[in-house]
């Protein structure tokens, strides 16, 4: 057993200079990629359906029984190197019950063994219920793609099937409001995620100026790819891409920390104008740009069934199920994997991990990154 890191009350603060999220501090202090992440899908259930949302044909009416908590412990103990947990869904928070049953004993236990942890959630439900689980938290994440409770009316719930009524969103949009902003006064570290898409590409200084103004120490920002709720929605071109980025940079708040992820542009590319964007966001301050870890470091793990995933979206069988294998010996079997070795390249000079399957398979099919260089 890992014994209760004395230390784990004092973690050193989350900064754009430690993200232990990013694979490539893994790789640096290991010499290969390892697994140093999990991520746990405790929910089928959610509240909303967003158009974005990249698990939204996994969603539920009702679910069975969970994986009890105290096995899936001795798994996570079984982890050489573990360093963070994700905690995802649909909505974690929706049920107290699975609060306090599954969630908090997860974050505990990450807590004691001095793990830095991370729960998803759409912050629209009660106050108290994200109260249950500040103390034990290092990242809320949050979703935020709109300007005001017309836009959270419009995409938040184009999937439920049924209608939802003005009144009902405004009061989910304004409570996720008030929940960010007493949650970040009370000290707990908000990262606001952002996806670029056919909506929010012309809108991301609005987006970012009320994410300030939330409180929140981070904001997050991801183009979105095909998957799931969005597969049918239009796909951003690269140039639209640039441009909104740009846009962005230019009237973002630079006191709060802005981290980019599954971007398509890299420091090998043979275009000048993503070298340019690749070189504006490295010297920007308070700018990073996160190496994706799904399948770099970090497996998922559905807690329902106990199958072992690349990622919580993945369209690819599991790799293995916890209920009979270790999670280091699965992501053993994922670096030999053909997915894997398609796009699992490293440039030391870019600081790069390559892109994931959503990226190469939007922009880049016909490119093997692996006989690529960076221009530094």
């Amino acid at each position: 057993m890992h014994t209760t890191n004395a230390e784990a009350l004092e973690l050193a603060p989350l900064t754009p200079q430690y993200d232990p999220w990013d694979p490539i501090r893994s790789l640096g202090r290991y010499g290969r990629h390892t697994l140093t992440s999990v991520e746990f899908t405790v929910t089928n259930l959610c509240n909303m359906r967003c158009e974005h949302c990249a698990v939204g044909d996994s969603l539920t009416m009702k679910e069975g029984a969970r994986i009890p908590v105290d096995r899936v412990l001795r798994r996570l103990e079984e982890v050489e190197r573990l360093e963070t947990i994700s905690i995802t869904g649909g909505e974690p928070m929706l049920h107290e019950a699975t609060v306090r049953d599954t969630i908090v004993p997860l974050l505990q236990y990450a807590r004691s063994r001095g793990i830095r942890s991370q729960i998803n959630s759409n912050a629209t439900l009660d106050l108290e219920r994200y109260e249950l689980i500040a103390p034990y938290l290092d990242v809320l994440h949050i979703s935020f793609n709109y300007t005001d409770p017309a836009d959270f009316h419009q995409v938040g719930f184009v999937r439920t099937g049924r209608d939802v009524n003005r009144e009902t969103a405004d009061k989910l949009y304004r409570r996720m409001i008030d929940n960010t902003e007493a949650l970040t006064r009370g000290g707990l570290f908000v990262s606001a995620e952002t996806m670029i898409n056919f909506r929010t590409h012309k809108k991301l200084p609005e987006i970012h100026r009320l994410i300030v103004e939330m409180g929140c120490q981070r904001h997050e920002v991801h183009p979105m790819y095909p998957s799931s709720f969005a597969a049918g929605l239009p796909l951003l071109t690269l140039e639209e891409l640039r441009t909104a980025i740009g846009r962005l940079l230019d009237a973002r708040d630079p006191n709060v920390w802005m981290l980019f992820g599954t971007l398509p542009f890299f420091a090998c590319s043979d275009r000048d104008d993503d070298l340019k964007i690749v070189k504006r966001l490295r010297e920007a301050p308070n700018v990073t740009v996160r190496n994706d870890p799904d399948g770099r470091n970090r497996l998922n793990v559905n807690l329902f069934t106990g199958d072992v995933f690349v990622t919580d979206f993945a369209n690819e069988p599991p790799l293995g199920s916890m209920l009979t294998e270790r999670l280091d010996d699965i992501f053993a079997k994922w670096e030999r994997h053909p997915l894997n070795l398609r796009v699992n390249c490293h440039c030391p000079a870019a600081a790069c991990c390559g892109p994931n399957l959503l990226v190469a398979d939007s922009y880049y099919r016909d490119v093997d990154f692996h006989h690529r260089q960076a221009v530094v």
